[in-house]
């Protein structure tokens, strides 16, 4: 073997004893140095302690010991099992046996990472919006707002009441509901939302309600479309001519046609110009007998033709005569005033 060799082989063994010595530090006796010089053995151990943090309450075997620190403390026992309790920042007692020889060293290093906390997203606020009233036949609508700041898809289940309330849309935070024969009636929305998770808390409930107001019955007249007294037959076929008009654009409409003989009229004047306007009207202007009323209206001073547009559902017109039966004194077939008739048109 060459010098250089044995020389390389020299260095090699002092390298690996620096490096036993290094990795060994940790688990010698404290006092090694004494060790080596007196060549006996050490009658106990240490256990070393650090924690990151800091402060952390220390317990061995049953007793108090301080706080650790970012650096090791030192704590010599006789040869043993020994039990280690260090308190963590959460409340919770980190515990370890450790089974420690004379002459060893037993390092402890607690790194404490807290785990983030996770905030629950229930409960959560759910509110219900709507107006306080509406007329009966509008559309209703209920808006929800929820404050839910989880990552679940909410599940949002609605009901109304009374019964016959209608549910016209439905999607998700809304819905709308048809107020239509709930006049008087007071409508109420109740609204479950859950996530899904079964959790009692992430599973809330809002209600709301409204009023719906009755329709308004309105005093629904008839309309007087015209009056004609003295008038010619041509004159009279002319007003009649614009009342079909007006029948013919709204057929859901009638008309009534109330008739008064004049004071000195012929006897049964009033039943003769009712019928007349009633024939021109279906003959010539094609309306339907059925929308056509004719009344007697009794007497005035002159004859009278009133003309009456009568919408559906409206009020029927009643005849408004001036002068009394009593009064009446008919002209004669020749239009000579004759002999005075009481009760007659």
């Amino acid at each position: 073997m060459s010098q250089a060799t044995n020389s390389r082989r020299r260095a090699y063994v002092k390298f690996a004893f620096a490096a036993l010595l290094a990795l060994s530090f940790c688990v010698a006796h404290p006092s090694a140095t004494a060790y080596a010089k007196k060549r006996k053995l050490a009658k106990y151990g240490s256990i070393k302690i650090l924690s990151t943090p800091g402060g952390l309450p220390i317990e061995i075997d049953g007793k108090p010991e301080g706080v650790t620190s970012v650096d090791y403390r030192s704590f010599d026992r006789d040869p043993g099992v020994h039990t280690v309790v260090i308190t963590l920042p959460n409340g919770q007692r980190w515990t370890r046996e450790i089974d420690l020889e004379a002459g060893r060293i037993k390092c402890v290093a607690i790194n404490f990472r807290s785990s983030p906390v996770v905030k629950s997203p229930c409960p959560y606020p759910v509110s219900l919006a709507v107006d306080a009233e509406y007329n009966e036949g509008d559309i209703i609508t209920f808006t929800a707002d929820t404050a839910y700041n989880g990552s679940a898809q909410l599940n949002y289940t609605w009901s109304v009441s009374p019964n016959n309330a209608k549910i016209l849309s439905n999607v998700e935070n809304k819905i709308t509901v048809d107020s239509t024969g709930l006049g008087g009636q007071r409508v109420t929305a109740t609204l479950v939302v859950d996530d899904g998770s079964g959790d009692a808390a992430c599973r809330q409930t809002a209600q709301a309600s409204t009023s719906v107001r009755p329709p308004e019955h309105h005093e629904n007249p008839s309309r007087q479309f015209d009056v004609c007294c003295s008038c010619s037959f041509d004159d009279q076929k002319a007003r009649l001519d614009n009342l079909a008009v007006e029948l013919q654009n709204d057929p859901s409409t009638t008309t009534y046609v109330i008739a008064y003989g004049g004071r000195a009229s012929r006897i049964g004047e009033a039943d003769l110009l009712g019928a007349r306007a009633r024939d021109y009207l279906v003959t010539q202007r094609g309306i339907d007998q059925s929308r056509i009323v004719v009344l007697n209206g009794g007497f005035r001073e002159e004859d009278c033709v009133e003309l009456f547009i009568v919408p559906r559902g409206a009020t029927q017109p009643l005849p408004t005569p001036t002068v009394q039966p009593g009064d009446v004194r008919p002209a004669s077939s020749t239009g000579r005033p004759g002999r005075r008739r009481r009760g007659r048109g």
